[in-house]
């Protein structure tokens, strides 16, 4: 009798489980991710990055849907010798909407150290109009196209930066599912709430709110951390952001328009006025009502492009002539040229800020602008590095290394100097220890060409 009944419910559990699935089954993604797909599609044709607006809608800013594996890899061939997911969260645009958000967290396999890892967000300079251009599926292993660019591959190798500390690494999709470009408050949203996300996420061996939190951005990707870093503590006051690193920094959208109007990156900026088209939908109206024949082409060819494609069509352009009036007499793009802009808030956590003197694109005057305004408010602590020797694109590299041992610092528990500093110098390479440092780190990432582990001597 008593072996009959063992059968019986030995039967009804094996169907309840068929049904209802096993208990690692049963576990949210938040601590059961999924297995990474087999040969990764486009986020345009991947449902990953598809969910329904019900299911978006009933959760809360930064809560995860859906958790995967992933499999990265250097230009889309190498594989990345790290623990990588892919984490479907909750979000807000710049309207207050309900979207999903998608981060690929980075962390260095062998086991945490005692209370966790320390977390880092990094935000690329993406700069781009296509959802398949987004770091989540470009550094995966077999995307296509191959993420050859100069620009992709060294986003990848400042997020590797670090992992080599042994901190785990949150890289957000931040331009949203529409690639809405340069549209800095929903890039800000959605970095705060992809961190919010991992902190969630039991597999990225942190602890929670209490987590030690730096960000780092260069560029497009300083939009994203510098609006994060603005809206945070109105935002996400639970966030323990430490130290936020941001160089290259297009802080005046107006400005913008107007110094590269006719230049080399002539492409690029206009790219950056359809981006933030698709997050406003006035501003997309102008561009339909008041743009002739040959800029609806330049838009309808642009649309479809990465970073490094987009920036090379037309360059030089007068995308200004486009318009059938002055478009900074136009009531609708002066709105969004202002809700775009930088310095609404003070940033409450300690700031990093570097910015060549002879930047071609940001308006680097504006930047110098931005700081006094920072610095008006007694509370603000704000490190701002003036570069002579570089531009734009130099300092990206040059710069880095200081970035990085300054965020170093804030996440080991040393406090920023209180107050602000303005530091003009010839190269940022001569900070102490930043040629060490960037040796160092270069010496890393071409040990993880060859397959090597990243960061887990640390962990």
């Amino acid at each position: 009798m008593n072996r009959s009944r063992s059968v019986v419910l030995g039967v009804v559990a094996a169907i309840a489980l068929s049904i209802l699935g096993s208990p690692a089954a049963l576990a949210g993604p938040e601590s059961n991710p999924e297995p990474p797909a087999f040969w990764p599609l486009p986020p345009e044709f991947d449902d990953f990055y598809n969910p329904s607006p019900a299911a978006v809608a009933a959760a809360e800013p930064g809560q995860i849907l859906r958790a995967r594996r992933a499999n990265l890899a250097n230009f889309s061939i190498l594989p990345l010798n790290v623990d990588a997911w892919q984490l479907l969260y909750r979000t807000n645009d710049a309207h207050g909407n309900a979207i999903s958000g998608v981060t690929t967290v980075l962390k260095p396999r062998g086991p945490a150290p005692a209370g966790g890892r320390k977390l880092l967000s990094y935000q690329v300079a993406e700069n781009s109009l296509a959802h398949y251009c987004a770091p989540s599926y470009a550094w995966q292993a077999g995307s296509l196209p191959p993420n050859l660019t100069l620009v992709t591959q060294l986003e990848l190798l400042l997020a590797m930066t670090g992992v080599q500390q042994g901190w785990t690494v949150s890289v957000p999709d931040h331009e949203g599912p529409n690639s809405a470009y340069a549209a800095g408050p929903l890039a800000g949203h959605t970095t705060l709430d992809g961190i919010r996300a991992v902190e969630n996420f039991e597999p990225a061996e942190l602890s929670g709110k209490d987590t030690p939190v730096g960000m780092w951005g260069y560029s497009g990707g300083a939009i994203a951390t510098s609006w994060a870093a603005e809206l945070q503590p109105s935002y996400a006051p639970e966030l323990r952001i430490k130290g936020v690193a941001s160089g290259g920094i297009p802080s005046d959208t107006r400005e913008l328009a107007k110094v590269n109007n006719g230049t080399l990156f002539a492409g690029l900026v206009f790219a950056a006025i359809i981006g933030v088209s698709r997050e406003y939908p006035d501003l997309a109206q102008a561009l339909a009502s008041h743009v002739n024949p040959l800029g609806q082409a330049i838009i309808a060819i642009k649309k479809p492009l990465c970073t490094n494609l987009t920036s090379v069509v037309v360059p030089g352009m007068n995308y200004l002539g486009l318009f059938d009036h002055d478009p900074f007499q136009d009531p609708v793009l002066n709105k969004v040229f202002d809700d775009t802009s930088l310095g609404k808030a003070v940033p409450t956590a300690p700031m990093f800020l570097y910015e060549s003197v002879n930047d071609q694109i940001t308006a680097p005057w504006r930047v110098d602008s931005l700081v006094d305004t920072y610095c008006r408010d007694p509370h603000a602590s704000v490190n701002y590095h003036r570069d002579l020797v570089s531009e734009h694109l130099s300092l990206t590299v040059t710069g880095a290394a200081s970035a990085l041992l300054w965020l170093r610092d804030r996440l080991d528990g040393i406090p920023a100097p209180g107050g602000c500093s303005t530091e003009t110098q010839n190269t940022m390479l001569t900070d102490l220890g930043a040629m060490d440092a960037l040796i160092g780190a270069l010496g890393g990432d071409f040990a993880a060409l060859l397959g090597n582990a990243i960061g887990s001597q640390t962990g």
